[in-house]
């Protein structure tokens, strides 16, 4: 098989995580300090693949390209292909047809995260040279994902892909298609071959069954460990904390008359006074905090102050402050230079100035 490159989606609009998504691409959302597209390029890099093509939307597509350059920093070397519109995953493997040529290649969601990366699944493909290799994951909630239905197969092992539904309302299996694919350059014929769904959109479903009605070869995968699409909040403060979970201990920054419990990193430049911190978290370079309490899988991103505060369980991105709160903040996302802090004025009053299509919960 000749070397495989790989294709990673990093258009869409990312409305299920605005505020944030208004200013940001949700693919350069932080879990513990790092933007979730990193992870996918580190997979990739990982297992061995040197081409790396990125689809990009025009309005977030300079953005991701300033932020993750020419992919020199991570061992490959990136295109970028921009995608006027977001017209479905099948389209954009029409749009990187030209990049891709008739390599095989990997497709990752760019705003996906995937235990233990993707290198088992690059040895499966090129082992058993199918003509496309599919991830799945048993879901509680089938009916709201592309949902696959497997030939009958011995004890023991897992049989080959007969049909995929996409969101079905009576879900045959709780088989999920996971963010990431493997295919053959035959994806590109499938994918002109197939009309557009009701949404508009060629679905890379309708591609894949198209293969599978070919009579081409198509495996599954099914995957043990966790997957998470980072598309809304409670996904990625999941994501965050199952990444914290796996990070080793180190502190690089200053800590006077300060305490650290369990796997934290404290990165150089970060000072800490008079502040505890348990793990599973990250104080990201620059940080100031005073007389704080960190709780577990907490991500506080670089230049953050924080003052006389708990926070706990939460994302802070660059630049945030946070000050005197009377309670503990948990379960929250903080965009870029975010101000939190209780005012001195009495009676005793709230006072706002937020975004659009915010979330605010005082309890």
């Amino acid at each position: 098989m000749e070397p495989l490159k790989g294709l990673i989606l990093s258009g869409g609009k990312g409305t299920r995580l605005r505020p944030i998504t208004h200013t940001s691409a949700k693919q350069l959302v932080p879990v513990a300090n790092k933007p979730v597209l990193f992870y996918g390029i580190e997979a990739m890099a990982a297992a061995g693949i040197e081409e790396v093509g990125i689809i990009i939307a025009p309005d977030t597509g300079p953005e991701i390209e300033q932020v993750a350059g020419d992919g020199s920093r991570f061992g490959v070397r990136i295109t970028y292909l921009l995608q006027d519109e977001p017209l479905g995953l099948a389209h954009a493997v029409l749009t990187a047809e030209p990049f891709l040529g008739t390599s095989p290649f990997v497709m990752y969601l760019g705003d996906n995260l995937l235990q233990g990366g993707i290198s088992d699944l690059v040895a499966a493909f090129r082992e058993h040279q199918p003509d496309a290799l599919i991830l799945l994951t048993a879901v509680p909630d089938p009916e709201n994902y592309g949902v696959a239905e497997l030939a009958p197969a011995p004890a023991g092992e897992t049989g080959q892909v007969v049909r995929l539904v996409e969101k079905p309302q009576q879900p045959a299996t709780d088989l999920a298609l996971v963010g990431v694919y493997m295919f053959t350059g035959q994806i590109h014929d499938a994918a002109r071959a197939i009309e557009p769904s009701a949404r508009g959109e060629l679905e890379i479903t309708d591609a894949i069954q198209h293969l599978v009605d070919s009579g081409m070869r198509v495996e599954p995968h099914i995957v043990r460990g966790w997957w998470k699409d980072t598309g809304r909040l409670e996904d990625m403060l999941e994501a965050n904390r199952l990444i914290l979970d796996t990070q080793v201990e180190r502190l690089d920054g200053e800590l006077i008359d300060s305490r650290v419990d369990g796997r934290v990193v404290i990165e150089a430049g970060a000072r800490l006074e008079r502040t505890t911190v348990r793990g599973p978290a990250i104080i990201g370079a620059g940080a100031r905090l005073t007389d704080c309490y960190v709780g577990p899988y907490t991500a506080i991103g670089e230049r953050c102050e924080i003052t006389a505060s708990e926070v706990e369980h939460s994302i802070l991105l660059a630049g945030c402050t946070v000050s005197d709160l009377d309670g503990r903040m948990e379960s929250s996302l903080l965009g870029r230079n975010v101000s939190v802090r209780r005012g001195d004025r009495q009676p005793r009053a709230y006072r706002f100035m937020v975004g659009d299509n915010s979330d605010i919960s005082i309890l």
